[in-house]
């Protein structure tokens, strides 16, 4: 699985392949344009009470993976969207939040990788 998990601010890069979005909340301050997105894959995101939960408290973060990895169980089409992609060459998916190691795109990675 080649993938590069990145922040949507950083420059896009020609090695980023297919650079998917998979928050559900546009990321503030970012242009369409900048964000040089291929897809906007916001049904794979957390759902909004689970993100609201989390609210990037560290000492949430496993239970946050585990409610996350749980509601992607029941999201077959939006993972299989993905995966699709990832047949096809890299993928950069995308996020918007500041802590790069405790995020949703990290958190699906791990789903994927454990699958």
């Amino acid at each position: 699985m080649d993938v590069a998990v990145k922040r949507v601010y950083e420059a896009p890069e020609r090695s980023d392949g297919q650079r998917v979005l998979v928050d559900r909340v546009w990321p503030r301050g970012v242009s369409k344009k900048d964000a040089a997105l291929d897809l906007w894959l916001k049904k794979i995101a957390p759902s909004t009470e689970l993100r609201k939960w989390f609210g990037h408290d560290l000492e949430r973060w496993p239970e946050f993976q585990k409610r996350y990895c749980a509601e992607l169980d029941g999201n077959e089409k939006a993972v299989a969207q993905l995966r699709e992609l990832l047949r096809h060459g890299k993928v950069t998916p995308l996020f918007g939040a500041h802590d790069e190691a405790h995020n949703n795109a990290v958190a699906l990675m791990g789903y994927l990788r454990r699958e």
